[in-house]
């Protein structure tokens, strides 16, 4: 059966139920709308059909409708996604997976854990904490987020400069494809045969397949960890030092940055003891052993100082050193008291552009008429710069959607890339085609294809649709093919 004869709203409908509960099938537009957007809510669409499953045979069986009757399907996990990946499709179903949110098995001795999509971040660590384990990654939205949206952006995190991506954490994936079949990806060795398909599913946003499990390394939890907080002056002080530190040859656990405002705003709302009067501060974690920590905390203190800190703080307790990264890691929420609106950008730069990029975003932001507030990871340059408008005023969010295209072409012109972790989506569909040339493009068409042949999996999303890409070679007969191309409004480049 073709998509020409694919049934109708209602029959779907009834399709989906004979099978998942009917509660789990929502079909009316009231129902369904918190489920239009993801974190970045300026891009909103309404599915045709929020199915909830929570089973792998169910996940399986809403594929196979879909792949029959050629319907697109959205994956989607708890929402916090930063570049409207998990927008939905008006014409197909959105293929939520909060309902998979088991923990199903912790081996210590192995340091492993197997987990369904659903399970938050945070939970991962309280989980293996028994054991004195923890899970490296460690997104600002780790109380929120999921380990299998974790896996589709691959997400980082302040402790991501030492311990990885999430790819790097990543051992096995159970997924489902297009056609319905369950696969499993990697293995729960170290290293596995073949191609490194581990890599390439980590980071693709729902375009290949559905994971519907996720074995990931645990780490042994450190025997000491400080943080030391340093201010300075200028936020060109603040980028040298950050170079400075791993030129030394130490790898901090987490090497954060923060302007001005993004200090003040962090600072009303957590309390963390901040100074307000810096216009760049530091946040250094060292971790490891008692003697080690107290060593380069002393190292990486005296250089700061060096390099004109004008003021410095090393947590004495526990309690103290989570008050620190609480202010980072509430600083989005933060600044959104300040703003009645704002876009949070993602690209990733050599360290040794960050003073020269956030020099140049201070000219940008003068330019636009828009505040920044800057807070990112900085040891491994990946900013986060949170551009403050009001959607309420005509044009304003059209000027910030400028100002947030040219801010990651900057970071493209000095080496870096469009997204570190946030991911592409729609939000970045316009500057893949400054990222990467014709034939890069052509060749991320290729896998896709491979991959999702008719294209129903979150069509629009990640690969922008260039028509000079539209035919292809494969190595299928030895002939050349004609890949079916899926435009989207937001997608259509050429």
């Amino acid at each position: 059966m073709n998509q020409s004869e694919r049934p109708d709203k209602s029959a779907l409908v009834h399709m989906f139920r004979a099978f998942i509960k009917p509660e789990y099938v929502i079909s009316d537009e009231e129902t369904q709308k918190p489920f239009e957007c993801d974190g970045l809510s300026v891009y909103c669409d309404m599915p045709l059909i929020v199915v909830l499953p929570d089973t792998v045979a169910q996940v399986q069986e809403v594929m196979r409708i879909c792949h029959r009757y050629q319907i697109p399907v959205v994956a989607r996990g708890a929402g916090t996604g930063l570049c409207a990946g998990a927008m939905p499709n008006p014409d197909g179903v959105l293929l939520v997976l909060s309902r998979f949110k088991h923990i199903l098995d912790i081996d210590p001795l192995a340091r492993m854990a197997r987990l369904q999509p659903g399970v938050r971040n945070l939970a991962i660590s309280e989980a293996a904490s028994a054991y004195g384990l923890y899970y490296g990654p460690d997104p600002s939205s780790q109380i929120a987020c999921t380990i299998g949206g974790n896996v589709a952006e691959n997400s980082g995190g302040v402790h991501c400069l030492k311990y990885g991506l999430t790819v790097h954490n990543l051992l096995k994936v159970e997924m489902v494809t297009v056609e319905g079949d369950l696969i499993s990806i990697g293995s729960e060795g170290l290293d596995s045969n073949g191609f490194d398909l581990m890599a390439l599913i980590t980071g693709s946003e729902g375009l290949l397949g559905i994971v519907t499990e996720v074995t990931v390394k645990l780490l042994p939890s450190p025997e000491k960890a400080q943080v030391i907080m340093a201010a300075f002056s200028d936020v060109q002080t603040a980028g040298d030092a950050v170079g400075a530190v791993i030129a030394k040859g130490i790898i901090p656990a987490g090497l954060e940055m923060m302007d001005s405002l993004a200090i003040i705003a962090a600072e009303a709302f957590a309390h963390a003891g901040y100074p307000t009067d810096a216009e760049a501060l530091l946040l250094c974690e060292l971790d490891g052993t008692v003697a080690e920590v107290d060593e380069q905390i002393r190292e990486v203190e005296q250089l700061f100082i060096e390099l004109g800190a004008i003021t410095t703080r090393v947590s004495q307790t526990e309690a103290e050193r989570a008050l620190l990264w609480k202010g980072r890691k509430s600083a989005f929420p933060a600044v959104g008291r300040i703003s009645p609106d704002y876009y949070c950008m993602d690209g990733t730069i050599p360290r040794s552009q960050l003073a020269h990029v956030l020099t140049e975003m201070q000219r940008l932001s003068a330019e636009y008429g828009l505040k920044v507030a800057n807070v990112f990871h900085a040891g491994d340059g990946n900013l986060h710069p949170l551009i403050l408008f009001d959607a309420n005023m005509p044009g304003e969010l059209e000027r910030t959607e400028e100002f947030g295209g040219r801010i990651l072409e900057l970071c493209v012109a000095v080496g870096g890339c469009i997204t570190g972790e946030h991911g592409v989506g729609v939000e970045k569909l316009r500057q893949m085609s400054v990222q990467f040339n014709e034939q890069e493009l052509c060749q991320f068409h290729a896998i896709k294809y491979a991959f999702d042949p008719v294209g129903t999996l979150n069509p629009g999303k990640g690969i922008p649709v260039l028509k000079r890409c539209q035919e292809y070679r494969t190595l299928e007969g030895g002939n050349s093919k004609s890949a079916p191309q899926h435009s989207h409004q937001q997608g259509e480049l050429a």
